[in-house]
């Protein structure tokens, strides 16, 4: 079992984290793969880093678009989720006296040339 372990693990990090995909190639299933989870302190860090370095992966991404291309929905996407306390929310104003207005930004990408 130690070896299947091992597999799934290796799986999953091919996988960025993917757990579907990282049981199939391992040829166990996903009921299997959570109580391992469940019952497994190692196996279940394991997969928690497996799952920090698929998003460090993916921010890394990110990032590049960000930077090298100037892609504006990423930068948007950056700024509502780490940029909160600076403010880059999209905002709702609820009335209580029973009326809901909500403030909506609305944004188009600019046409690429």
């Amino acid at each position: 079992m130690e070896q299947t372990k091992k597999e799934v693990l290796k799986a999953l990090e091919r996988s960025l984290g993917v757990v579907s995909t990282a049981c199939k190639k391992a040829n166990i299933g996903r009921t299997t793969f959570y109580r391992w989870i469940q019952d497994d302190p190692d196996f279940k860090a394991a997969v928690d880093d497996i799952n920090e370095m698929a998003v460090d992966t993916v921010e890394s991404k990110l990032f590049d678009l960000i930077t090298k291309e100037e892609n504006v929905t990423a930068t948007i996407f950056y700024l509502k989720t780490k940029g909160k306390s600076r403010g880059y929310v999209e905002k709702q104003e609820i009335d209580l006296g029973g009326g809901v207005t909500s403030t909506l930004v609305e944004w188009k990408p600019a046409e690429k040339e």
